[in-house]
C-alpha cells in the first residue's frame, strides 16, 4: 500500500500548438535539437506532390491547373497553392528534404514564399 507522501511527481514544460491542423507538443524554448530531428512528413509529402504535378503540368499532360485539379480531384485553389513548393529556392528545398531542419513557418504560409526572393524564401523559411 503507498502512502499520500509517497508520491512523485514530475513537471515537463511543454506547450500545445496547431502544426498543419493537428495539434502538436512543442518542446520548452531552451530546448536544443539533437540528430533525431526528423523532417514534417506533410511538408516533404507536399512537395513531392508538387513536383509531380509541376513534371505533368511541363510534359504537356495537362494543359491547365484546372485540368490538373480535376485529374487530381482536389480543389483548383488547393492545387495551384501547393504547385508554389515545387518554385521553391533550391537552397529552401534542400534544407526541407535533406537537411533535418524543420520549417519555423506552417505548410499554408510556406505555400505563398515561392514569389519571394531565394534569400527572403531561406530568412522567413528557417527564422
Amino acid at each position: 500500500m503507498t502512502r499520500s507522501n509517497d508520491t512523485i511527481r514530475v513537471l515537463i514544460p511543454l506547450k500545445l500548438r496547431k502544426k498543419n491542423g493537428r495539434p502538436k507538443i512543442m518542446p520548452p524554448a531552451d530546448y536544443s535539437p539533437t540528430e533525431d530531428q526528423t523532417q514534417d512528413p506533410h511538408i516533404l509529402r507536399a512537395i513531392g506532390r508538387a513536383w509531380g504535378w509541376r513534371r505533368r503540368m511541363e510534359s504537356g499532360e495537362f494543359a491547365t491547373i484546372q485540368e490538373l485539379a480535376e485529374a487530381v480531384s482536389l480543389a483548383e485553389r488547393h492545387v495551384s497553392r501547393q504547385l508554389r513548393l515545387a518554385y521553391l529556392a533550391p537552397e529552401v528545398l534542400k534544407r526541407l528534404t535533406c537537411g533535418r531542419e524543420t520549417s519555423a513557418i506552417s505548410l499554408y504560409d510556406l505555400c505563398f514564399l515561392a514569389g519571394e526572393t531565394w534569400q527572403e524564401q531561406a530568412e522567413r523559411a528557417f527564422r
